[in-house]
């Protein structure tokens, strides 16, 4: 994988990731944690997709290899939204 290939894959993930966050309603940081999420809302999706048995219907092809964007997305906002309601505050009454 070239660097060039790479760094596009880095900004995908990060607007997914970044996506993925702000329709869970929790952001965890900047950038690179965007991208950090993407990756493993890309990982999340695609393994929900594959036991719900749905196909990907919007991917990106880099360098020979796909990256599911949709499955990206709806996986950061779930794994955005567990992380959002394992850590929230909740006060004392």
């Amino acid at each position: 994988m070239s660097l060039l290939s790479f760094l596009f894959l880095l900004l995908i993930a990060a607007v997914a990731g970044s996506l993925g966050q702000a329709l869970a309603g929790y952001s965890m940081g900047g950038c690179l944690i965007s991208a950090v999420v993407g990756f493993i809302g890309a990982y999340l999706g695609s393994w929900l997709a594959g036991q719900l048995g749905l196909p990907e219907p919007f991917s990106i092809m880099i360098d020979g290899k796909a990256f599911p964007v949709l499955w990206a997305i709806i996986g950061s906002a779930l794994f955005a939204a567990v992380i959002g309601l394992l850590t929230s505050r909740r006060g004392v009454i």
